[in-house]
């Protein structure tokens, strides 16, 4: 599985792992949902279900990994998000006033600091007083961030 994470994502996976399944393994459906959810996934409750079964209702770490590469081909964040965006969009025009798109980073969910969203607006060129095409607004926002920050 390593050819599938970076050594750092395996080590944030092992940390939450151990931290959650204390046995060394996952025994029951809580144990799973808690250690995904808390690696920032949103697995359903069917998949989670479904990822049990195939490892006999225990999973190891090198099994978790094997789920953990299986469902990040499934989870695709900025189709989501743009999916939501589109979903806010009668009119269909693709875009979004800056004044909007900050309101939404700082006020909903886990609200941005105003630092936050002036940082990720500078690095997605977004002028305050500009509309924003989402769809190229979701894949600055969601790119990895490089090894070297």
């Amino acid at each position: 599985m390593a050819r599938y994470f970076k050594e750092q994502d395996i080590d944030e996976f092992r940390e939450c792992f151990y931290l959650f399944a204390r046995s060394g393994q996952i025994n029951n459906l809580d144990e799973l949902t808690v250690i995904m959810r808390s690696l920032g996934l949103s697995p359903t409750i069917q998949e989670l279900v479904s990822y049990l079964k195939q490892k006999n209702g225990k999973m190891s770490f090198a099994d978790f990994l094997d789920i953990m590469h299986q469902h990040s081909s499934v989870e695709n964040l900025p189709d989501e998000v743009i999916a939501a965006f589109r979903a806010a969009d009668p009119q269909n025009k693709g875009t979004i006033s800056a004044k909007q798109l900050r309101n939404l980073l700082q006020n909903w969910g886990e609200g941005l600091s105003v630092r936050e969203v002036d940082n990720i607006f500078r690095e997605a060129n977004v002028n305050n007083n500009s509309t924003v095409r989402y769809a190229d607004f979701v894949k600055i926002a969601c790119a990895p961030v490089p090894d070297y920050y």
